[in-house]
């Protein structure tokens, strides 16, 4: 799975770099539409895909692609980095999620299969606005895992949004370890 994933998210990035203009902006065309229902996007995916890619392959990447295509940048530091530590650089080290931001995390964290593609493309504009990069291979197998509609892959969907829930609430180190220093001076 994960070889078919960087061969598929390689494919978008060689259009980026190769600045075909043309092709991104056929895939960009799909945006918030069913799969195969726009026919320029579809010409371009299903080049991409090969010949015996299972169903759930095809789904995911008729989501993805428009999206990369609408905000082709790519994280380059941290190949584990998921929609939650996105969301967490909108409001950088500061203790709280601001409201706003918050609210479309909590939107995208409770889509059910079906309105994932919505939420993810309003989730992207948010990130492309504020030039946060995303990291489209953890992204795709993330969408993978969520579109799988079979009952026994509920707890796959589970383990993405919590994978996205610690990424998004985290704190990180320093300020969890003067928490804790300052708790133990004011009780001292």
């Amino acid at each position: 799975m994960v070889k078919k994933t960087y061969e598929l998210i390689g494919a978008l990035e060689r259009l980026r770099d190769n600045n075909d203009r043309a092709r991104l902006a056929s895939l960009r065309r799909g945006l918030g539409q069913p799969p195969g229902t726009v026919s320029e996007a579809t010409r371009v995916i299903e080049h991409i895909l090969d010949e015996d890619d299972p169903p759930w392959v095809a789904d995911t990447l008729y989501v993805i692609a428009p999206l990369f295509a609408f905000h082709p940048v790519s994280t380059k530091d941290n190949r584990w980095s998921n929609m939650g530590d996105h969301f967490h650089v909108l409001f950088g080290q500061d203790e709280e999620p601001p409201p706003n931001v918050e609210r479309r995390f909590l939107a995208l964290l409770s889509s059910e299969p079906n309105d994932l593609p919505d939420s993810l493309r309003q989730a992207i504009s948010l990130l492309k606005s504020k030039e946060v990069a995303v990291n489209w291979r953890q992204l795709f197998d993330d969408v993978q895992r969520w579109l799988d509609c079979r009952p026994e892959s509920e707890k796959k969907r589970q383990e993405v949004r919590l994978r996205w829930s610690r990424g998004f609430w985290r704190l990180p180190a320093q300020k969890i370890a003067s928490d804790q220093q300052q708790t133990e001076t004011e009780l001292a």
